[in-house]
């Protein structure tokens, strides 16, 4: 498997088990279920099954390592679905983009930035901890 499907894979496990525990979880189950669906009809349900039952056991322990022990479960899964079916690859991606991603909570900021400046004579000063422009006449 090349670097590039792994790291999807890698993205989308993690991202699904975040994505569990958020109020979206149901839209993640459909999505990831729908995929295996395509690969492996057989197993669609129990996936879907397995993942309502990851989603439980999150909310029960929600621990850093019963997360990243269910994240790795979860990449691996994704893995073997990329090694079967390769194809499904940009259907994954859509699914990661569309569906596991929006899932996330947005990460507080961390931190604080300190401008400093020491202007002399005529010169401008222009500062900014994000998008900036400036038009001067």
């Amino acid at each position: 498997m090349d670097a590039e499907l792994m790291a999807l894979a890698s993205s989308a496990g993690s991202a699904l088990v975040a994505a569990l525990t958020t109020d979206l979880w149901q839209r993640a189950q459909s999505s990831v279920g729908s995929l295996w669906r395509r690969a492996h009809p057989e197993r669609a349900a129990t996936v879907e099954a397995e993942l309502a039952e990851t989603r439980a056991l999150l909310l029960r322990a929600p621990e850093d390592e019963i997360a990243e022990d269910s994240a790795d479960e979860w990449r691996l899964r994704f893995r073997r679905l990329l090694v079967t079916r390769p194809d499904l690859a940009e259907d994954l991606r859509r699914v990661l983009a569309e569906d596991l991603t929006p899932a996330l909570p947005v990460p507080p900021q961390s931190g604080s930035m300190v401008f400093n400046a020491a202007p002399s004579g005529h010169a401008r000063v222009y500062q900014s901890a994000g998008n900036q422009t400036i038009n001067h006449p």
